[in-house]
């Protein structure tokens, strides 16, 4: 009994002991964090750096804080890329659903740029973040996944690269739409003076936007290689039995082959048609509007714009709507018609800087049939010019695209030597005539 006694005590006592000892560490890892913390926030770095270390070792679940300024302290003070690439992964280990989307886009960065880890390592790193949660990566990783998407599979499995594609977009389309809703929100006012903080918000959407226009951009630059019409035809038609009551996939098809221009091909009504019937929306009405137009039902097509727009209450899907339709009238040579859709399209969302540029490009297809002397015909240029002025002016996320414009058009104007041999006067106004019937100023 003696002997029971005994050990009983003697476990009760390590216990206790243990329990003391747990207690110490608990408290000195608050005390060694609370102080790294407060040299960090005085910047007192190398200070701030030998707690850290402490709380790295110790105290790895004890705050998220630990990585989050850690990962800087590492990388921009101490420039450490091997510590760096532990923070990260200690981070993910003890935080693994502290926004890790973000933090596997970050650490593939990290790693790319410090060439930590092989491109096949790094892509599956974004492949987490990618599957976790697109909208939290980073800008370039975006483009950057899709294109080892491409790599990997346009020649075995091109429907994974379309369906890769579509999902990106949509996600580079849906941080466009919360950047762009947050710069109309601070510039409505345009008398108003912004705080410094919203100086700064707007200066970030802003950049943000640009970023974004360019992945855009260069998304549809490495799938057009891919996504022909010689292509696309014969991939929906194998798969279209398997999926035309599938709403999505459907609208998918339908919006590659129109953005492709395989209007002509007798599978693209099939789809919309499909659509149209597996999906009562808004967009699947609009298409099925262009097919009717096509068809030389304009009362019906009629019928169905106006079911799309009564379907939808967003200004700026309505927007999105006008300016499909405004393309669809494009590409059937009706360039009045196109240029108001356009206009329509930029009444419900003043910043769609796309439908600036397509009024710019239809006055630019217009050069030879609306002018008939070198002066007139230059004349039609500073029209297209001044629609992608205000594209760039709008609309951040095309700025790139419409500068090119811009540079195009500016190449094109008339010079002084043609101002004078027409006998015009530099800030007069001159009225371009044909359909654009459009007052412009002469070039100073």
């Amino acid at each position: 009994m003696k002997k029971f006694t005994f050990l009983l005590a003697a476990l009760l006592l390590l216990v206790s002991v243990k329990t003391n000892a747990q207690e110490d560490q608990q408290r000195e890892c608050t005390i060694k964090y609370n102080y790294f913390k407060g040299d960090y926030n005085s910047k007192k770095y190398e200070d701030a750096y030998t707690n850290w270390i402490y709380v790295m070792d110790n105290c790895k679940d004890l705050s998220v804080n630990i990585y989050k300024l850690g990962s800087k302290l590492v990388e921009d003070i101490r420039k450490d890329p091997v510590l760096a690439k532990r923070v990260y992964e200690q981070r993910l280990q003890y935080y693994p659903k502290k926004n890790p989307a973000k933090v596997h886009s970050d650490y593939a960065t990290y790693l790319a740029k410090n060439k930590l880890a092989s491109d096949d390592e790094i892509f599956a790193i974004l492949e987490k973040a990618y599957t976790i949660d697109a909208t939290k990566m980073g800008v370039k990783n975006l483009y950057k996944y899709f294109q080892g998407v491409t790599d990997r599979n346009k020649d075995t499995n091109p429907q994974k690269v379309f369906d890769t594609y579509d999902d990106v977009l949509e996600s580079v389309n849906l941080k466009l739409e919360t950047y762009g809703s947050k710069l109309r929100e601070l510039t409505k006012d345009t008398t108003a003076v912004l705080n410094k903080r919203e100086r700064s918000l707007v200066k970030a959407y802003t950049v943000n936007s640009k970023a974004l226009g360019t992945v855009e951009h260069g998304l549809d630059g490495i799938i057009s290689s891919i996504a022909t019409c010689e292509r696309l035809v014969p991939l929906y038609q194998r798969d279209f039995e398997a999926n035309k009551t599938n709403a999505q996939w459907l609208k998918r098809a339908v919006s590659r082959m129109f953005n492709k221009g395989c209007q002509s091909e007798p599978l693209y009504e099939k789809l919309v048609r499909a659509y149209a019937e597996a999906s009562s929306s808004p967009e699947a009405y609009a298409f099925l509007a262009n097919v009717l137009e096509d068809n030389n039902d304009s009362q019906g097509a009629n019928q169905m714009r106006q079911k799309a727009f009564d379907l939808e209450s967003d200004p700026l899907k309505k927007a999105k709507y006008k300016l499909k339709f405004a393309k669809a009238a494009q590409d059937r040579g009706q360039l009045g018609k196109a240029r108001s859709l356009a206009r329509e399209a930029l009444s419900f969302n003043p910043h769609l800087g796309k439908a600036h540029i397509l009024i710019a490009r239809l006055y630019q297809s217009s050069v030879n049939s609306c002018g008939k002397s070198l002066f007139e015909k230059r004349m039609v240029y500073v029209a297209a010019l001044n629609e992608a002025q205000r594209a760039a002016n709008v609309d951040p996320s095309i700025s790139s695209a419409a500068r090119k414009y811009i540079k195009s058009y500016q190449a094109n104007v008339p010079s002084k030597k043609d101002i004078f041999t027409a006998g015009a006067v530099p800030g007069s106004n001159h009225t371009i005539k044909c359909w654009i019937g459009l007052t412009v100023k002469v070039p100073k």
